[in-house]
């Protein structure tokens, strides 16, 4: 017999009871659907957040002071006063890969606008900030370097911080009041959003450097440095020179720890997608417990079947049917078992998937190739769970099966 007959001949056989094809099937449905619902979830999940790290600046790398060991204490990012404006400087002249440099300080500040007011962060950095963290105006335009080397009282102000202090009033041009001193708007960027941790980026002040340096926070050093590589191959390059040059700057002893902290959103990015994927593979291998459940249904009922039809497998062999014949209708059976399950819960995995991402507004999302995997195991398992009723069914004495009542 051919493809074709073995097929029909499967079909037709699976047909006489469409109730227990159905309920057999139920576990493969139920199993292909959950791997595909949680690879979904895991996917997306990972996807978001990496979008969201990768859409922090373009090829960033964030240098910060900290990481010292004091008396046995390793002190944290920020804890320390290593990092200078002549830091920034020598990093941007010896670093051929980097395209934008800026230093970084920050403070807190209440903010003052007639009888409005909110408490925010203040954010110092160089023009090219705006640059390295891809951040366009909504309105108005980015202070210049002239305004840095002048310490000039003037900002950009988040939309967060506009909404409250403006409402749907136009906020260029107006002068607010952080901590007593006044400052005079003059550009609001776009629309940020959240961050990868939750905080609110557009819930900031951003001035000059030198500004909140010597009139908000009255520091000489700074906290940051950020820089943009040319492209995401140059990171690792850019991070070996800059902790080279600041480690001959900081005069660090060959056996002595960093002073500070070098990472990059894509560092983060791929601990992210690691992790995920992590998670993904142990939420597919707990559903995929399900598909095992179901195979070994299906080798269950197939062994009932070859039970219920020894008579018929007589006669066809009687007739002339090999064993080979006998051996590829009922693995053909078990095998269109298996997929039609797994057809029809790759389908309802999609179903699934859409519905969170509609109703409960998880971010899904299917490669195609879990989906091939999918139906490739399921049949798989029923070519694995269907062999051996197919080669018992084979191996039936055609006597006996005929005298079987």
């Amino acid at each position: 017999m051919n493809f074709k007959e073995i097929l029909q001949l499967s079909l037709s056989a699976l047909g006489r009871n469409k109730m227990r094809t159905a309920l057999t099937m139920l576990g493969m449905i139920i199993g292909v659907g959950a791997v595909i619902c949680t690879v979904a979830i895991g996917e997306g999940a990972s996807q978001q957040v990496a979008s969201q790290i990768l859409a922090l600046g373009d090829n960033m790398i964030n240098i910060f002071a900290g990481s010292i060991n004091q008396g046995g204490v390793r002190l944290g990012s920020q804890a320390t006063k290593t990092l200078t404006v002549e830091d920034s400087n020598a990093i941007q002249l010896s670093v051929p890969t980097l395209k934008y440099v800026s230093p970084g300080v920050g403070s807190r500040g209440q903010v003052v606008y007639g009888n409005q007011n909110w408490s925010t962060s203040v954010r110092g950095v160089a023009p090219s900030y705006m640059l390295i963290r891809h951040w366009g105006m909504a309105r108005g335009s980015v202070f210049s370097d002239r305004d840095v080397n002048d310490a000039a009282d003037v900002c950009l102000i988040g939309q967060t911080v506009a909404e409250n202090l403006f409402g749907d009033a136009d906020p260029i041009g107006q002068t607010i009041r952080v901590q007593n001193l006044p400052f005079r708007v003059i550009g609001e960027p776009v629309q940020k959003g959240q961050t990868p941790w939750g905080g609110d980026e557009d819930d900031v002040l951003i001035m000059p450097y030198t500004t909140v340096m010597k009139k908000l926070a009255g520091v000489n050093w700074l906290q940051s440095i950020v820089a943009s590589a040319d492209t995401s191959d140059d990171i690792s390059v850019a991070e070996a020179q800059i902790s080279s040059i600041l480690r001959e700057r900081h005069h660090l002893r060959a056996d002595a720890d960093n002073d500070f902290i070098i990472l990059s959103p894509t560092d983060l990015a791929d601990a992210q997608e690691q992790s995920g994927r992590v998670m993904t593979l142990l939420l597919a291998s707990v559903a995929s417990v399900s598909l095992i459940v179901g195979g070994i249904g299906i080798m269950n009922i197939m062994l009932v079947s070859v039970t219920e039809r020894t008579r018929e497998i007589g006669v066809r062999m009687a007739v002339g049917a090999t064993e080979h014949d006998v051996q590829s209708q009922f693995l053909s059976e078990a095998v269109v078992l298996s997929s039609l399950g797994g057809g029809i819960g790759v389908m309802l995995g999609i179903l699934g998937s859409s519905f969170l991402s509609s109703v409960l507004q998880w971010p899904t999302s299917i490669p195609p190739i879990a989906i091939v995997i999918a139906v490739a195991f399921s049949a798989g398992v029923g070519i694995f769970f269907g062999y051996y009723p197919a080669r018992k069914a084979a191996h039936l004495d055609p006597i006996e099966a005929l005298r079987y009542e």
